[in-house]
């Protein structure tokens, strides 16, 4: 294959493999939030909960929701960039009243 059609191949390989870790590194920052905000909300520390949401995951929007003693936390936002068409989610559950 000649190198004028292998370079940009090459390209949109690698530029892929940027994108794709990229995401991934967003959707563990949601969850990571998702989950640290599940947990101060299960304290009754919004503020706190807050803080993780805008500290780890910035832009982000949050979701909650309390059922039979559980308290979730659903993390939306997107990825940026080429990507900010791309939704992602991600969701963190704790027990509701610190038990």
């Amino acid at each position: 294959m000649e190198f004028a059609v292998a370079l940009p191949v090459v390209t949109l390989v690698v530029l892929g493999l940027v994108t794709a870790v990229v995401l991934v590194d967003r959707v563990g920052r949601m969850q990571a939030a998702a989950g640290a905000a599940a947990r101060a909300l299960g304290r009754a520390d919004e503020a706190a909960a807050t803080r993780a949401v805008s500290t780890i995951a910035p832009g982000a929007s949050t979701t909650v929701s309390r059922v039979d003693g559980i308290v979730c936390v659903d993390v939306h936002g997107s990825a940026g960039g080429l990507f900010a068409a791309v939704p992602l989610r991600a969701t963190g559950c704790a027990a509701d009243g610190g038990r």
